[in-house]
């Protein structure tokens, strides 16, 4: 007969933490959430470390080139969803790749005998009020002059007039030549009081890039941000076991720093082929995480297919209904505690320390401070991102209430059946995830805020400073029904508007 565990699997809701001893250096302002997010030697650093142990799913609903700018300043990644065309995918990578690379590629790009209204159409679609004017209307182009907010004035300017009647020529622009480095372009800016700094070919005078003002203050801003050795943001870029043979090398191409297989369950042989093709075409130099999995079986499978991190979870989405359909999964916080206990014998073997993705399950911000106590080093999330405005889906008006639109890669909306592979043909045969709503929340940046300080917060009660230390020293129990219960507000009646969470 089929084996059976005897003890049931478990979520995060059924733990709680039991305080240890808080010291006066442990105060959320010393606490430092830096964490692996690819596989390393013993005595050795992980190439790629996220300031935050945070990572936006591989979801329609959830990461696009918006979104992994925003949570890159932040200090996590996001994996750009890969069920869209490989060129799609490619694009928003390199978008954001050239975002915040110091010398930024110009985007927005007119003509001399364009007019306003092309000015005011391109600014309204790219999002950047920085015209260049060249002759031939591209980026690379000889630079004419640049269009700037402070050019126009639409009360007072027909839309019809030329671009050459209102810009500022090259003549009064303060230019540098292509020698210039980061901290000369810089200092130009702050002498001059530019907001940007166009820099040319001095042989042909051809715009190369702007250095943004901007770019320089929004780092101060955000020391955690996350960026690769050309202070670019990072950005990861999610495949599947169908097209990666033309899928991977586009998105490597486009300067994906770290790719990962989106898949509902990870222990294939599918996978193991994806696997052992990037390695055969890239060695070591492109990383690649995979799963899911739910248990020490299936760690192993991939840390020895060569996975540089695995994900945890299947079935404990919002918006999934793989247990539903299809009876497979297990309690995520069960899995996940199997999965890291697993990941740390294989470290003892090996030598070689494989970072573990929490992948769905979180339903309140205490539960980020379990999962990475029980052993995660990061964690995913879907339905936490899609409720901000830097999510790439509508936000609209229901019941009265705002909301954001949200959808499982497993729904028919989404119609991602190379999630789903099993060797078969095209095409989904059930759903396993669902189209839903989810309450609209406001800027990533200050949402993430108040959920890491509380992670913080959590981690001074137990008595820790870092992740490794809260791995080691919680202590965690298990709480009955009756004690969850006991742990919200009751027996009181509440005043209208006070929250109960």
């Amino acid at each position: 007969m089929a084996y059976i565990y005897s003890e049931p699997s478990h979520t995060f809701s059924e733990y709680l933490f039991l305080p240890g001893y808080t010291s006066p250096e442990c105060v959320p302002e010393k606490v430092t959430l830096k964490t692996p997010l690819v596989k390393y030697r013993r005595g050795e650093r992980s190439d790629i470390e996220l300031s935050i142990p945070l990572v936006s799913a591989i979801m329609q609903s959830v990461s696009d080139d918006r979104m992994a700018i925003a949570l890159a300043r932040e200090g996590g990644i996001s994996f750009i969803y890969g069920s869209q065309s490989i060129e799609n995918e490619a694009a928003m990578v390199a978008r954001v790749k050239g975002y915040k690379a110091g010398f930024i590629v110009s985007d927005s790009n007119l003509t001399p005998d364009d007019c306003l209204a092309d000015v005011l159409a391109l600014v309204k679609k790219t999002g950047h009020n920085t015209v260049a004017v060249t002759d031939d209307g591209t980026g690379s182009g000889k630079l004419l002059g640049i269009v700037t907010g402070r050019d126009y004035r639409v009360s007072r300017m027909s839309v019809d007039l030329k671009v050459r009647e209102f810009m500022t020529p090259i003549e009064k622009l303060i230019t540098a030549p292509s020698n210039t480095t980061l901290k000369e372009a810089n200092d130009i800016i702050w002498e001059h009081k530019l907001n940007s700094l166009p820099i040319i070919d001095e042989k042909t005078g051809k715009l190369l890039y702007f250095v943004f003002r901007k770019d320089y203050a929004e780092h101060k801003e955000n020391p955690l941000e996350l960026l690769d050795s050309h202070k670019r943001f990072m950005v990861g870029a999610g495949i599947n076991t169908r097209d990666y043979e033309k899928r991977v090398p586009a998105l490597i191409k486009a300067g994906a720093d770290v790719l990962c297989i989106d898949a509902s369950e990870g222990y294939t042989c599918w996978q193991q082929k994806t696997i052992e093709f990037i390695r055969k075409e890239y060695g070591d130099t492109v990383k690649v995480g995979a799963g899911n999995v739910v248990n020490a079986e299936g760690f192993r499978f991939l840390a020895e297919c060569g996975a540089d991190f695995v994900k945890v979870g299947i079935g404990g989405g919002s918006i999934c209904i793989t247990r539903e359909q299809k009876g497979i999964g297990r309690g995520q916080a069960t899995a996940l505690i199997e999965v890291a206990a697993e990941r740390d014998r294989y470290f003892e073997e090996t030598g070689i320390y494989i970072p573990v993705c929490s992948d769905g399950g979180i339903v309140h911000d205490y539960h980020m401070t379990l999962a990475l106590a029980m052993g995660a080093d990061f964690i995913m999330l879907g339905r936490y991102f899609a409720r901000f405005d830097e999510s790439p889906t509508n936000k609209l008006v229901i019941n009265g209430q705002y909301v954001k639109e949200y959808w499982g890669e497993g729904s028919n909306r989404a119609r991602n059946w190379q999630r789903y592979d099993l060797g078969g043909s095209d095409g989904l045969s059930f759903e396993e995830g669902v189209d839903s709503y989810v309450s609209y929340a406001g800027p990533l940046h200050d949402n993430v805020a108040k959920s890491l300080y509380k992670v913080k917060s959590t981690m001074c009660n137990v008595g820790v400073n870092n992740i490794p230390d809260l791995q080691k020293n919680a202590r965690i129990t298990l709480v009955s029904a009756t004690s969850i219960v006991e742990g919200g507000a009751h027996d009181v009646v509440l005043k209208s508007g006070a929250a109960t969470v």
